[in-house]
């Protein structure tokens, strides 16, 4: 079971399941596929990012980190 930290969203879950699912992508790609704005993507990206959950590869562009693979599954 995944215990999300208090300073987590619900779109938090969705872009690292997608980023997982998918392999590394831009901010906009994740965009499409989590159905919310680009500003709120690009901003938990950033916030994913501080917690070393994701990786920002440059130019927007953020792959999931071997801890966010374990938050997933609930390590």
């Amino acid at each position: 079971m995944r215990r999300s930290g208090a300073w987590m969203t619900i779109w938090d879950d969705r872009i690292m399941e997608f980023l997982s699912e998918n392999g590394a992508a831009s901010v906009g790609d994740i965009t499409e596929s989590v159905k919310v704005s680009n500003a709120t993507v690009s901003r938990r990206c950033r916030k994913l990012a501080d917690y070393a959950l994701l990786r920002p590869i440059g130019n927007g562009v953020y792959d999931i980190t071997e801890r966010g693979e374990k938050y997933l599954n609930g390590e």
